[in-house]
């Protein structure tokens, strides 16, 4: 190799590296967090243990179209549900979270800790949104939109809490 082409390697190889450092530690692991925007329809929920919704929009691949989102418990004679979740995707993942909704309002929580699969790191604190009669008075739901920050690598702390009327 002459001495021009042995320069040219070692600046080119120089340059990598230095882009390489350059690259913020955080930015592989910043496309695992975010913000997860979901909505899932829910004529398939009864109010009974192992009835389930589905989602229908997604924002992360992680959660496809057609996810189940089973609830572990049966809802409260008033429509209130408190009660473990089990988010079945695709293959051996699945997500492990608990809900809290009171039966009049409109609003709860969901928290994801862990799961099996590619779930297995993963958290998430969201907020449940049920419009105004989505809750029907037997705890079937119509429709629902769940909003909040993921993570597949930290735990999230969120300030998010189910309304101070619905405790």
């Amino acid at each position: 190799m002459s001495v021009p082409t042995r320069l040219l390697v070692a600046s080119v190889s120089i340059i990598s590296f230095a882009a390489l450092a350059l690259v913020p530690a955080g930015s592989a692991s910043s496309q695992r967090s975010g913000i997860l925007h979901l909505t899932k329809e829910c004529s398939q929920y009864t109010g009974e243990a192992g009835s389930f919704c589905t989602i229908t929009s997604s924002n992360l691949n992680a959660f496809p179209v057609g996810t189940k989102d089973v609830a572990v418990d049966a809802a409260a004679a008033d429509g209130s549900l408190d009660t473990d979740l089990v988010f079945v995707t695709r293959g051996a993942n699945a997500a492990f979270g608990h809900l809290v909704i009171c039966g009049p309002c409109e609003v709860g929580t969901v928290t994801f800790d862990g799961g099996t699969g590619e779930f297995k790191k993963f958290h998430a604190n969201l907020v449940l949104y049920c419009p105004i009669g989505g809750i029907a008075q037997d705890g079937r739901v119509d429709a629902c939109r769940l909003d909040g920050p993921y993570s597949f690598d930290a735990f999230i702390r969120s300030a998010s809490s189910v309304p101070h009327w619905c405790r």
